[in-house]
């Protein structure tokens, strides 16, 4: 166990890692959204480019950042049960939504993502907006993050068996979102 424990604590620095890019992504495309609306409002100038550029800074926050909110336990979930259940009881479904959602929806994203990827970088597709970028960066990204939350469920599932075990320690603490 300890081998695979070592596995999931490398998936979670690399997914670490992904949030950084995410969060600078984040704040990039506010930056370029301001300049955007600034100079478009006050000089009457415009690009598509910048336009499709906050779309895929957009799809690099949300597909390099999904493994990190997992890590991090802040996923949606539903808590018409998780919030009512005690000790273990929260593992065991955060298990069976891994094993029996999670990763079967990644696993098929990831397949059926990374050959749009590949027949985008192969033609060299080009966005039909006057302007606009190539596109198979932003597509890289889908095979890239549906991949990588697989890793991350499979990091989870580590860790929650060896808390089972007794040779993990982690926060089990939820907390219902407030709304």
């Amino acid at each position: 166990m300890s081998k695979l424990l070592t596995f999931a604590l490398g998936v979670d620095k690399i997914s670490a890692q992904f949030g950084r890019v995410a969060a600078f992504a984040v704040l990039a495309a506010a930056m370029i959204s301001a300049g955007n609306a600034f100079i478009r409002y006050g000089f009457d100038i415009s690009s598509n480019g910048w336009l499709e550029i906050q779309w895929y800074l957009f799809a690099t926050t949300v597909m390099l950042g999904a493994p990190l909110v997992l890590k991090m336990n802040e996923h949606v979930r539903v808590d018409i049960f998780y919030g009512r259940l005690k000790g273990n009881g929260p593992v065991y479904i955060d298990l069976m939504g891994l094993v029996l959602f999670l990763l079967p929806v990644m696993i098929l994203l990831s397949w059926l993502s990374f050959p749009l990827f590949l027949k985008m970088l192969m033609t060299n597709e080009m966005s039909s907006n006057a302007g606009g970028l190539i596109r198979w960066p932003a597509m890289l990204l889908l095979p890239v993050g549906f991949f990588w939350m697989t890793l991350q469920g499979i990091s989870e599932i580590i860790k929650r068996v060896a808390y089972l075990q007794g040779t993990f320690e982690m926060d089990t603490h939820y907390e219902k979102p407030v709304q």
